[in-house]
């Protein structure tokens, strides 16, 4: 349990918030959301003890043990990956260290031996004489192979190592458990343990996150940073969202009467109590759904940005013909073989794989910036495509400044630009901002204007939630779901795939599965795993 009690943060002159009053209790999961800035990750901090408050504390309960995902990844790069995750249950791992020390005394006491008792009956009561195998357990589930348990953490990369601070935040079960964008870099596997982790934990987690099925999945709260306050609503993202929505619906149509907007409000909180996904979580959140105040909901003052992608024409029926694609790595690692299909008028396909550099080999390819190492493909004549890389640094060298840089892409006049801007939400003096100083989410912004001015049929998306705050992400997801085009794109975010996808195909090293059905259905296939588990050998 975690108590909040007249907390303020203050920074200069501006106050994020203040007169925070809030008690997260055990057995639930709290899903922090803001638009960027408005202080997320800052409240995690005040409450974990990284950041004074400027006013008021922060207090568990009796004994209990807080946990925090570490966001600094060099800091243990001198111990091997298992002791790191061991460390993270700090009593644990001082004992463990105590106990190894006195045994390795050459002149061991009696004193020494009595100090080792007491220090065994401590490591027994902690779980110690199971922790490796628990660490090594989490480790695997998270994927980091076996083989790589022992090394030391500075030979990992950078996305092995955000696994083993996660498995380190989660190791030995604490009371207490602080997670800031815990599925960055994670695989849709992985993110999905993670989902059936967490949503079986009997503590008491705060979780920041961009993506909006995980928060879904997993949060039975959910903490909102708005209007430079601190408040708590019971439900997931989804309800929030979906709330937050009618009730700025509701404001703009003023003429509506009070007695059928209750109703209205009342409706769609009985629907929600009705439809709630976990049935370990269903009983609790009704209760606290029907107990909820309908003064309560009130539209969120986010800045969603305008996102809209038109066609200047319609596609023929010839789209993409791809026949017996392979790619490699310089390595000679075969990302992807024999890879046939062909996209059909309204296709929306979302390509997977183990390996997240098959699908931006293959985007590279058919867009003509890569050469493939064997096969062919072929555009129709009517198509016109719009790319979103994954990697967009070269795209934003030049010193120019907004305006300047997306005139690059169209013949359009200032005016027009500032309009394509101000819809991304850069306005008054933002657009003369330099582009190589933005930030990633700004810059993704940047590419997703430059896209619009294309007005192309065929949309393809590499990662394209990546930087990106759930507010961008929320409004590009909604535009997609009615784009008339086809789309081809990779996503780790789980509720981007279900609700935009129409068809899904796996690149493999051996061949691909394409099949025409919802990703829901995709993973839960016993056939599809074993498909993939033949495919991947």
């Amino acid at each position: 349990m975690i108590t909040v009690s007249n907390l303020a943060i203050q920074f200069g002159r501006r106050i994020l918030y203040k007169d925070v009053n809030l008690k997260f209790t055990n057995g639930n999961i709290y899903g922090v959301i803001g638009a960027n800035g408005a202080g997320k990750s800052t409240f995690l901090k005040a409450i974990s003890g990284e950041l004074e408050p400027s006013k008021g504390s922060v207090t568990m309960g009796p004994g209990e043990r807080l946990s925090v995902l570490s966001q600094d990844h060099f800091k243990w790069d001198e111990y091997t990956v298992l002791d790191t995750v061991l460390m993270g249950h700090a009593v644990l791992w001082d004992v463990m260290k105590k106990r190894d020390a006195l045994y390795a005394k050459p002149d061991f006491s009696d004193e020494d031996g009595i100090e080792v008792a007491h220090l065994e009956t401590q490591f027994a009561e902690l779980g110690g004489y199971n922790a490796e195998s628990d660490a090594a357990s989490l480790l695997s589930n998270l994927g980091v192979k076996e083989a790589n348990h022992h090394l030391l953490m500075s030979q990992l990369g950078g996305k092995e190592k955000v696994r083993v601070m996660l498995a380190q935040a989660l190791f030995g079960n604490p009371e207490n458990l602080l997670l800031d964008e815990p599925t960055n870099d994670l695989d849709l596997d992985t993110v999905s343990w993670l989902e059936e982790f967490l949503s079986n934990y009997e503590h008491t987690v705060l979780v920041v996150s961009h993506d909006r099925h995980f928060l879904d999945a997993v949060s039975t709260h959910t903490v909102d940073i708005d209007y430079g306050s601190v408040n708590l609503f019971a439900g997931n993202y989804s309800f929030w969202y979906e709330s937050s929505q009618l009730a700025l619906r509701q404001l703009q149509n003023q003429k509506a009467k009070m007695e059928e907007r209750r109703k209205e409000l009342e409706e769609f909180i009985r629907r929600f109590s009705a439809n709630v996904a976990k049935s370990k979580q269903t009983t609790s959140r009704k209760k606290m759904l029907e107990k909820l105040n309908i003064a309560d909901i009130r539209p969120s003052s986010r800045r969603y940005p305008g996102i809209i992608f038109n066609m200047e024409r319609e596609p023929g029926n010839q789209i993409l013909e791809v026949s017996g694609l392979r790619a490699e790595t310089e390595e000679g690692e075969v990302l992807f073989d024999n890879v046939n299909f062909v996209v059909e008028k309204g296709d929306k396909i979302v390509f997977l794989s183990r390996d997240p550099r098959a699908m931006t080999a293959l985007f590279e390819i058919i867009n003509g910036n890569r050469q493939a190492d064997a096969g062919t493909y072929n555009w129709g004549v009517t198509i016109t495509t719009a790319y979103l890389p994954l990697d967009n640094t070269a795209f934003f060298e030049k010193d120019m400044n907004l305006i300047e840089w997306l005139n690059q892409f169209s013949s359009e006049n200032e005016v027009q630009m500032k309009s394509y801007l101000g819809r991304m939400l850069f306005s008054g003096e933002e657009v003369l901002k330099k582009v190589n100083v933005l930030s990633g989410g700004e810059k993704m912004r940047c590419m997703i204007a430059r896209m619009q001015l294309k007005n192309a049929n065929c949309l393809i998306l590499d990662t394209p939630t990546n930087h990106l705050d759930l507010e961008s992400i929320q409004a590009f997801n909604n535009n997609l779901k009615t784009f008339k085009g086809n789309i081809l794109f990779s996503s780790h975010d789980h509720e981007f795939i279900q609700t935009v996808a129409n068809r899904i195909i796996e690149l493999t090293p051996n061949g691909i599965i394409d099949k025409m059905m919802e990703y829901d259905d995709y993973i839960s296939s016993e056939h599809i795993a074993e498909l993939r588990h033949k495919l991947y050998q």
